[in-house]
């Protein structure tokens, strides 16, 4: 006899998100514990837990109503994930982002202002997947990314993500909030985030020389 766990379409959905955030947990865990024994490798381990970041926030964010505790909703269906739970949910960034801001750390540069440009970076990215490109939507993630960037001294004046973010708000701000940016545009927009976003984790290794 097969037995339905939801009565509608809305139900059906909730219970298929449930099954995505719980093999994300999962995946998280099993990721964290591979690369702690050394089984895979640092650029391996950073690839795919950005990745799992991502989804993470994106999938967290559409049920946030639902789901008001990830820690809770890792207890109702036991699972045993802590590594993946202060990944995911404290930390939201990659353990080897943390040892290169830590090694980077100085009295103006901090592990936690780091960790803040990274995630403003994957935020604004996943936005733009979203389709979420009204000027009101992505003009505060472009100006919180500015402003996380501009706080960091071991990034030239002349950095690319800086001038490249200040030239999109300058854009953006010459437009109406309920404006939308076109699909060429918010192509380019998410090229230029990856790109900078690139040229951002290449620059933390240096950042003590």
């Amino acid at each position: 006899m097969e037995v339905k766990l939801w009565n509608d379409k809305r139900e059906r959905e909730m219970y298929d998100n449930f099954a995505e955030l719980y093999a994300i947990i999962k995946a998280t865990e099993k990721l964290e514990r591979g690369y702690v024994r050394d089984i895979i490798s640092s650029s391996q381990y950073e690839t795919e837990c950005q990745k799992l970041i991502a989804h993470f926030k994106t999938l967290a964010s559409t049920f946030k109503d639902t789901v008001p505790s990830i820690e809770r909703f890792a207890d109702t269906y036991k699972m045993d994930c802590p590594a993946a739970i202060n990944r995911l949910v404290t930390s939201g960034v990659p353990a080897t982002v943390e040892h290169r801001a830590a090694a980077a750390a100085s009295s103006t540069t901090s592990a936690a202002v780091v960790a803040e440009c990274v995630q403003n970076f994957i935020t604004a990215m996943d936005s733009l997947k979203l389709n979420m490109v009204a000027v009101d939507q992505v003009h505060p993630l472009l100006s919180d990314l500015s402003a996380s960037l501009n706080k960091l001294s071991i990034l030239p004046p002349d950095f690319e993500g800086k001038t490249r973010m200040k030239e999109w708000i300058l854009r953006l701000s010459k437009m109406g909030a309920a404006d939308e940016l076109t699909e060429q545009q918010a192509r380019q927009l998410h090229f230029d985030l990856e790109s900078s976003y690139n040229s951002f984790m290449a620059a933390l290794p240096s950042a003590g020389t």
